[in-house]
């Protein structure tokens, strides 16, 4: 005797209709899903690179998918290359080579004044730089007043000392020991210059709506990248620091709005005198490139 034919013609009638109507709704579910709108693609948006600003970024943006009134008729001109004989290139190329191969993370910075001239270039020349759909989501927040300064250290240095005993783990700890850096920072105060580096993971349109930056962090870092070659170009000089745990206070702290948020901080001065630094070596050619 089979299941089945051992069950009440009743009971079958029952579970008949109860598998109705479970085809039924899940009919209605797999329709309405046909109907919706497909989810829009974000390849700008590495999943790395998220944090909780930016993905309530993108699910507002998920309910307003909408033009968001840029001019669509920017005007295209000539472009105008300088072209140089292969000579050329390859003496320019190794210069400019040999000018950052000199450049060094600088932990010694003299308090000697800096022309303000100087960080105006070098910052125009970071605004340069490439950003996805130009939007350039990047925010330079020079500080020379000596008692904010101040207070950036006191910021840093409070959540630094945390890092370094709790938040870091021993192995980073020890990569560290050998450069000799700890969480006090000296050159915060002493540096004539601080420059803060904030990416925006959203801007403001005319009308009050936000507008969407595209693969915003790699911008900004590109930017980075690129003041960094025009400070060593100026023959001034930095450590690239990434203030762990220190962003909202110092956001807050330079009254920077909600969509900005602290990618990098830049002491930037001449060396001290009595300066050193670590005796490292960097890759050769052959270990950082592959040629196909």
């Amino acid at each position: 005797m089979t299941f089945f034919s051992s069950l009440t013609p009743v009971f079958i009638a029952i579970i008949c209709v109860l598998v109705g109507v479970i085809l039924k709704k899940t009919n209605r579910e797999e329709e309405k899903h046909d109907t919706r709108s497909k989810p829009v693609s974000r390849p700008w948006v590495d999943e790395d690179l998220r944090d909780g600003i930016d993905k309530l970024t993108l699910e507002e943006e998920e309910a307003d998918e909408e033009w968001q009134g840029l001019d669509e008729n920017v005007a295209h001109v000539p472009f105008v290359a300088e072209r140089y004989s292969e000579a050329e290139m390859i003496k320019r190329s190794k210069t400019f080579y040999e000018l950052l191969n000199k450049r060094r993370s600088v932990r010694f910075l003299s308090d000697e004044p800096v022309p303000r001239e100087v960080i105006d270039n070098v910052i125009r020349t970071a605004g340069t730089s490439p950003s996805g759909a130009h939007t350039e989501p990047w925010t330079f927040v020079v500080v020379q007043d000596p008692n904010l300064k101040h207070r950036i250290r006191e910021i840093v240095e409070e959540e630094e000392e945390i890092n370094y005993k709790k938040r870091m783990g021993d192995r980073w700890v020890n990569d560290l020991k050998r450069l000799r850096t700890n969480w006090i920072k000296e050159y915060l105060d002493t540096a004539p210059y601080l420059i803060l580096i904030f990416k925006q993971v959203y801007g403001r349109l005319p009308n009050g709506k936000k507008k969407t930056h595209y693969y915003n962090e790699i911008s900004v870092s590109i930017a980075c990248g690129m003041l960094l070659a025009a400070l060593q170009n100026a023959g001034l000089y930095t450590v690239t620091t990434t203030p762990l745990n220190c962003g909202p206070q110092l956001r807050a702290l330079l009254q920077r709005p909600a969509n900005e948020k602290l990618l990098l901080l830049l002491p930037v001065g001449y060396p001290k005198k009595d300066a050193t630094v670590p005796a490292l070596t960097r890759k050769p050619l052959e270990d950082i490139m592959v040629v196909m």
